[in-house]
């Protein structure tokens, strides 16, 4: 006799799956990229500002789905620090509006593969406001990374930059790496004591009320198609969200964590294809160097088994 529905376990959501993992992750990856296309399209028609609301308060819809289909309700609202919620969204917001600034003044590969450098950034924040033992290895790592970081903004820097634009943007989009490094400083502080999905509602909330309040400073409304794009801005990044947090049920951090790289991938061929951009040398030598780096630093914590999961569900260079 066959069991009863009632009977029948649910399917376990943190079953060891490393393939379906990393699919998430790929994917999470492809929807951030269209996300950054999408903004960079629009960035020379419409305010800092309202690219931001259009990107927090759409991509709250997907991500408040997610919380209602998993049963955790209003509780998820609730929290015994929601002045540390405030400071990682002011932290996350200034890293967000540079990072969409400069995606207007610089090739997507670039700006990507600076964006890399906050992970590295972040070793050395948390080694000197978390009081973190960071040992030789690691040190190492950031150093080589940093260099890496140079040469990609060489060509954006001095005599040799195409125009005074680039320089901005480059300094722009180094600028919001280090926010976003701060940013995973207070998320770290934060999962001590709050869920995922709160940091995450929390965050995307804030930051659409911050962004709302830019409207009085020259908002412009947007054509059908723009206003469109302006939606599917926020719905990208809120299923990606989703994604990356699904995709760390499957898989440890270490085996997951990596392939936020291939963004990098993505970014090439969208910027050819899209804005007829092609990285120079520079570009793909130090974004190899930085990746390379990056990873180091992952597959060393794992051995000194640090547990980023919960940091990397909420914030990744791709997203803010």
């Amino acid at each position: 006799m066959p069991p009863s529905p009632s009977a029948v376990s649910p399917p376990d959501l943190n079953a060891h799956n490393p393939r379906l993992g990393i699919s998430l992750k790929i994917a999470a990856t492809l929807l951030f990229t269209g996300m950054v296309a999408l903004v960079k399209l629009l960035e020379s028609r419409y305010p800092v500002g309202e690219v931001m609301f259009a990107r927090s308060f759409f991509g709250l819809i997907p991500v408040l789905v997610m919380v209602w289909w998993q049963g955790e309700g209003p509780s998820v609202l609730k929290t015994r620090r929601p002045l540390g919620h405030i400071g990682r969204a002011l932290v996350g917001g200034s890293a967000m509006a540079m990072w969409f600034a400069a995606l207007a003044l610089l090739p997507l590969p670039d700006a990507t593969a600076i964006s890399f450098s906050a992970p590295l950034i972040t070793v050395a924040l948390a080694a000197v406001i978390l009081r973190e033992k960071v040992r030789v290895y690691r040190w190492t790592a950031v150093v080589v990374g940093f260099f890496g970081i140079l040469i990609i903004l060489s060509p954006h820097l001095g005599a040799a930059a195409p125009s005074e634009g680039t320089t901005k943007g480059a300094m722009l989009a180094f600028a919001a790496a280090v926010a976003m490094a701060l940013a995973m400083i207070t998320v770290r502080r934060l999962t001590n004591t709050e869920r995922t999905s709160t940091i995450v509602i929390w965050f995307t909330g804030v930051m659409a009320l911050l962004s709302l309040a830019s409207a009085p400073f020259g908002w412009a409304m947007p054509t059908g198609a723009d206003a469109l794009m302006l939606v599917c801005i926020g719905l990208f990044g809120g299923i990606g969200q989703i994604l990356v947090t699904t995709s760390y049920r499957f898989a440890d951090a270490s085996t997951i964590a990596p392939f936020d790289y291939t963004t990098m991938i993505w970014t090439v061929i969208v910027g050819w294809l899209v804005f007829s951009e092609v990285p120079t040398i520079e570009v793909i030598a130090g974004a190899i160097i930085v990746i390379g780096a990056g990873v180091f630093v992952i597959f060393r914590e794992r051995r000194l088994g640090l547990d980023r999961s919960k940091e990397r569900q909420t914030v990744t260079p791709s997203k803010v």
